[in-house]
């Protein structure tokens, strides 16, 4: 399995690469467009805000590399938001492969923004990258934005309000929390992604 990671500038690439290598997949970090185009999965990982995320793979050359991909794709935090058509988060326009805006969270009486630490996600029906991930299965989460649930929308999670917490449109997938953080549902997510399944 040919897995690559998309060189974005986030701080959470190297335990991304960590949590593949204890599944025995090696990830090269790569801002090379062939590197990526030839893989089997692609992973685009991501913290800190979009609009500099988006730079920075715009000066890469890598925006239309990106949306020209067919093999599997996967976003994590602000990767997944990456994938939408913008983001609030300083009105940038993002990836477009998905239909949607990412919306600033919503506080309120005991709900803290940013969303920070471990919550149960929802799986909304039965799909590979879920097998075997229960409801209430516990993730862990740091945002501050996020992204409506939208028929994309594979798992909810709830925090002052209901988002989505795990998206797939064929072969492009999203997650918000962290699996590289997240114990064993994040591992299992990488599994599933990694898995023919999803080919």
């Amino acid at each position: 399995m040919n897995v690559v990671l998309i060189d974005s500038g986030g701080a959470n690439i190297g335990s991304v690469r960590y949590a593949l290598e204890r599944l025995g997949v090696e990830a090269p970090l790569t801002a090379d467009a062939d590197l990526i185009r030839g893989a089997d999965r692609v992973i685009l990982p991501g913290v800190g805000a979009a609009g500099a995320a988006m730079a920075m793979l715009r000066d890469r050359g890598l925006v239309e590399v990106i949306r020209g991909l067919q093999q599997p794709l996967l976003g994590i935090c602000l990767g997944m938001q990456l994938l939408f058509e913008a983001s609030e988060e300083g009105g940038v326009p993002c990836l477009g492969l998905l239909p949607g805006k990412v919306t600033r969270m919503r506080g309120g009486e005991g709900i803290r923004i940013p969303h920070m630490g471990w919550n149960a996600l929802t799986p909304l029906a039965p799909h590979p990258l879920l097998d075997g991930i229960d409801a209430g299965a516990q993730a862990y989460f740091v945002h501050g934005y996020c992204v409506p649930v939208t028929t994309d929308t594979l798992a909810t999670c709830t925090h002052g309000q209901t988002f989505a917490a795990v998206v797939g449109r064929g072969n492009r997938f999203g997650a918000q929390f962290h699996p590289e953080r997240s114990a064993g549902t994040g591992a299992r997510l990488l599994r599933n992604f990694l898995s023919e399944r999803l080919a």
